[in-house]
């Protein structure tokens, strides 16, 4: 699937289906609207998809009942546990309310997701060493080259 804006409608919804859950976190992930519970990505936007994270049994549930597919943003490389919404359900704001309060329940069980440390370019860095304009070509490990 080729890159697209994110749809404006499900990224309303996405927002308003939100709302109700204070433990969320709101970012941008290449350039689409990501949601986040202890640092860990649970719903978004993509293009004109609308994704939730769930338990394996929800994902199966929902693939048996309204056949929805895993959410895969580059053809043939799904996310694991991800599962693209279909517009039974995120066209109908009961039963999307319901898919919501079950992925933050299960983003609520999962540990909290350490953040990564800022790279922040200061002194002795790579960046403000030149160390990666510097790197020399590997060397023959039996001396010089003929």
């Amino acid at each position: 699937m080729d890159w697209e804006k994110p749809s404006p409608e499900l990224t309303r919804i996405l927002e308003e289906s939100s709302a109700p859950f204070g433990i969320i976190e709101r970012r941008k992930m290449f350039g689409c609207p990501a949601y986040y519970i202890n640092g860990n990505m649970f719903a978004g936007v993509y293009g004109r998809q609308l994704f939730l994270r769930l338990p394996l049994e929800a994902r199966d549930e929902l693939r048996d009942t309204f056949g929805a597919k895993p959410f895969e943003p580059i053809a043939g490389r799904p996310m694991k546990e991800y599962v693209q919404m279909p517009e039974a359900i995120w066209s109908d704001e009961a039963a999307l309310d319901e898919w919501m309060r079950r992925s933050v329940e299960h983003m609520a069980s999962l540990p909290a997701k350490e953040p990564k440390p800022r790279k922040t370019g200061g002194a002795g860095s790579a960046a403000s060493t030149g160390a990666s304009a510097r790197r020399s070509k590997p060397t023959d490990p039996k001396g010089s080259r003929p």
